[in-house]
């Protein structure tokens, strides 16, 4: 989940409609901005300024101030770059299944819909690794490929991507994106953070 997706319709409303019967999560999340440690208030105001609620990812990440203002300032740098936001959330939807995060799969299927516009077909291609749209497929193939084998991709699977239509900078992009959700579904998955958005579960594609 990235900060760039901000004022998702009733976000507040929608992203606490899951929390019943939810297990509780094995690091602690603080319950308030006020209960995170201090040096990490600041940040969580940000987002919930930008978010108009701060999700539970972000507070659990707050147990370490360091480690949530490396996530917020990677995942702002790449909301700079040249990868439309509708291909960062398939490649966020590929890795999260690739990964078996459940958290990060209710957060990008959420957020596909309603941020990016993504149909449901278009979504459970993306889980599957593919696109239906023909230069997001050669992203998101390269992508799951990237996650899959930790890295250890082909020259001839770089050839193919670029000869898609990405550059040098998206190629790197994508790996980065690729790096920032490897991450994200890693904490979670570690935690078992409580979904608070709609529930989506890998086992169920």
């Amino acid at each position: 989940m990235r900060m760039e997706e901000r004022r998702v319709l009733d976000v507040e409303h929608d992203i606490s409609l899951n929390l019943q019967g939810t297990t509780m999560a094995r690091i602690s999340t603080p319950a308030t901005i006020a209960s995170a440690p201090v040096s990490a208030q600041p940040l969580l105001e940000a987002v919930n300024r930008q978010l108009g609620v701060v999700p539970n990812l972000f507070r659990l990440v707050s147990n370490s101030p360091a480690a949530l203002e490396g996530y917020l300032g990677l995942s702002g740098a790449l909301a700079k770059g040249t990868l439309p936001a509708a291909t960062r959330e398939r490649i966020a939807l590929a890795v999260a299944q690739v990964n078996g995060c459940d958290y990060c799969l209710s957060a990008h299927t959420y957020l596909g819909k309603n941020v990016a516009k993504l149909d449901e077909q278009e979504m459970l291609a993306n889980r599957d690794g593919r696109s239906n749209d023909p230069k997001a497929d050669a992203a998101v193939r390269f992508a799951a490929k990237v996650a899959r084998e930790r890295g250890h991709v082909s020259e001839s699977d770089v050839r193919n991507v670029r000869e898609s239509g990405y550059d040098d900078a998206q190629i790197i992009e994508i790996v980065q994106h690729v790096a920032l959700n490897v991450w994200t579904n890693y904490i979670n998955v570690v935690a078992d953070t409580d979904i608070d958005f709609p529930v989506v579960k890998s086992g169920d594609l």
